[in-house]
């Protein structure tokens, strides 16, 4: 079973390792009892996943897509027809080519709530080698 020091786990969490061992010693998340201190790669994962939980969506849309990204409007860059959308969603930096009118009707400024969904036929994983 994978194990992840501190510093680690604080890196794939992103939070400081300051904020892991307050959580460690709040309880909130178990060290594997190994000096010094590791998280058992099981016990990161859920955490992680309940860290992750996005804020309910706005939209009240039902909808196929599954990768929905709730997030706030940081950047608007326009070109003529087109513009560059960038959403902040959690830790996740999304970023959407749409028209320069689409971002007109849906009234997008920075500070905007938004929902960025994405739907792709492929999605890679990749892991460090071992």
């Amino acid at each position: 079973m994978p194990a992840y020091k501190i510093a680690e786990a604080a890196r794939l969490l992103g939070v400081s390792d300051d904020t892991l061992r307050r959580w460690v010693d709040a309880g909130t998340l178990a060290t594997t009892g190994a000096s010094p201190a590791e998280i058992a790669g099981e016990d990161l994962a859920a955490h992680a996943v309940e860290l992750a939980k996005a804020p309910s969506d706005p939209t009240d849309v039902l909808s196929s897509a599954r990768n929905r990204f709730v997030g706030i409007v940081t950047r608007i860059q326009r070109d003529g027809v087109m513009a560059q959308v960038d959403i902040q969603a959690g830790s996740q930096r999304i970023v959407s080519l749409l028209s320069a009118e689409a971002v007109d009707d849906l009234a997008l400024e920075v500070g905007s709530l938004s929902v960025a969904v994405v739907k792709a036929t492929n999605v890679i994983i990749e892991s460090p080698r071992s």
